[in-house]
């Protein structure tokens, strides 16, 4: 990896943090907090959150019929969501022992918190309950993959790539056999680590 892509990436990693910094203020200024890890929100701002809420019944009525003909196959989808986060969970726990990589912790990327939100009905509940489960899956499954992919061909493709992982950048250029050969080691040695930041 040359240093103006080192370069390029430490600064992408800084405005990360800033992206992350300016997203707690905003929770501030919501007055979200969490107490004992529990997520708990001022007593007045809970009152107006439950005037907002929708009822069910008006929600369901108010629902587009096509809305309601396409739902049985958006929740058909969890047949293979599940099925995925089984097979990842047993992937990882069977290949990554072997190949000295790091477990990635299934807890980190499964986030429910939705659910605490007052001005939600239980419909909507349950619709952001199944994002949050259908999207973590995913982002848990990319990640596995990612480490799978970084121990067996860290090589970036010929061409660009649209929405890469956050690994991609490390991987070795197209063509550069000398920097392979020289780099493989380091960067499944890299893997070992349980690493919160990809490139440390």
């Amino acid at each position: 990896m040359t240093s103006s892509i080192a370069a390029l990436i430490e600064k992408m990693q800084a405005l990360e943090g800033e992206l992350d910094a300016e997203l707690a203020k905003r929770r501030a200024e919501l007055r979200v907090g969490l107490e004992h890890g529990r997520i708990a929100f001022e007593e007045e701002l809970l009152r107006r959150h439950r005037a907002l809420r929708q009822k069910l019944l008006p929600y369901l009525f108010g629902a587009s019929p096509l809305v309601v003909l396409t739902a049985p196959v958006i929740y058909a989808g969890i047949v293979p969501f599940v099925l995925l986060d089984i097979f990842v969970s047993i992937f990882q726990a069977v290949c990554f022992p072997i190949y000295g990589i790091a477990k990635i912790k299934r807890a980190d990327y499964l986030v429910f918190g939705r659910h605490h939100l007052a001005y939600l009905n239980e419909l909507e509940k349950l619709n952001c309950a199944y994002c949050s489960y259908a999207n973590g899956i995913i982002a848990f499954t990319r990640e596995i993959a990612a480490r799978t992919e970084q121990y067996w061909c860290p090589i970036k493709h010929a061409r660009r790539v649209i929405g890469t992982h956050a690994r991609y950048p490390l991987f070795d250029d197209y063509g550069d056999a000398e920097g392979y050969q020289a780099r493989l080691a380091e960067l499944r040695k890299g893997l070992a680590k349980d690493e919160s930041e990809v490139t440390k």
